[in-house]
């Protein structure tokens, strides 16, 4: 990983100043990834940025995952993690553990971070305030063996259903910063449901009409079939894209969710690697940005 100079934070944000106004007192969703967060010092670059997003007028809304650290606790309980159709089978024992990591620990190391960075940040999860309420996602996949096509019981496993920006709109206007775990209560009852982050964050994004969602991920962005960067995409060429092929394997559901938050209102969103020093900082405040913008 490149390591970050010194100076690096002080000259982004003599060079952001024209850039600032752009983004005065807009909301912005950032969505900070499971592996994106692995490492120390890129976890300290992210919670700089946050924290200085707020105090140049900018209102950064955290939505974050913990896909790897909950594999690690349900490995250390002993519990045998399940994935069909790409997603996490969630049964009662594993969406305990859940929880308690994602509502838990992760949430307020990464409040912790940002405080320590001078911000003021609050740890909420989808549950708080009825703030995400969700529905039981149901995937079909085709039997390799009998061609049969199969509907597939994630357990409890959600997607957002409604979003009431009630309690996000009172945090932001105390001066403080939201930091979500997306976990959320059923639409009709108070079943927990596990919802992937990606998805989480953008209905989250479109509920607040967001300037922008951020995607922090491990990779640059989207890449053409020459694997090079692609900076820019309208919602109809990344469709095209996905369609021939070019966009593929994960990036497909990375892409879906960007999609779907522009569909929703959101200015543009961008994938981009949150293992980049300041990533946040130089794609909001500097002309050539970073990672993949996808607009309407």
């Amino acid at each position: 990983m490149t390591a970050a100079n010194p100076h690096d934070t002080a000259r982004i944000l003599v060079e952001a100043l024209p850039y600032m106004q752009r983004y005065d007192a807009a909301t912005i969703v950032v969505k900070y990834g499971g592996h994106a967060m692995g490492d120390a010092e890129a976890a300290r670059w992210f919670a700089q940025d946050v924290a200085i997003l707020k105090e140049v007028g900018i209102n950064p809304v955290v939505v974050h995952g913990g896909g790897p650290q909950i594999g690690a606790m349900l490995d250390r309980l002993g519990i045998k993690s399940e994935f069909k159709a790409g997603l996490r089978v969630t049964d009662q024992a594993t969406v305990e553990v859940v929880e308690m990591i994602l509502a838990g620990s992760i949430n307020k190391n990464i409040v912790a971070s940002i405080n320590a960075e001078g911000g003021r940040a609050i740890g909420l999860s989808g549950k708080d305030g009825g703030m995400v309420a969700a529905r039981k996602v149901t995937r079909s996949v085709i039997d390799p063996e009998s061609k049969i096509e199969e509907v597939v019981d994630l357990g409890f496993v959600g997607e957002p259903d409604r979003v009431d920006r009630t309690v996000l709109d009172w945090v932001i206007a105390s001066d403080l910063i939201p930091v979500v775990a997306p976990v959320a209560s059923a639409i009709d009852g108070p079943q927990t449901y596990n919802v992937n982050a990606d998805t989480f964050a953008g209905a989250i994004a479109g509920a607040v009409g967001a300037k922008r969602l951020l995607l922090l991920t491990d990779v640059p962005g989207v890449l053409d079939k020459d694997r090079n960067l692609i900076d820019q995409l309208s919602v109809e060429q990344a469709r095209r894209l996905i369609a021939d092929g070019t966009i593929s394997g994960g990036m497909i559901p990375k892409v879906e969710t960007c999609i779907y938050a522009v569909e929703r209102g959101v200015e543009g969103v961008v994938i981009l690697d949150g293992k980049t020093p300041h990533a946040v900082l130089i794609e909001l405040l500097t002309e050539g940005g970073a990672g993949t913008l996808i607009t309407r």
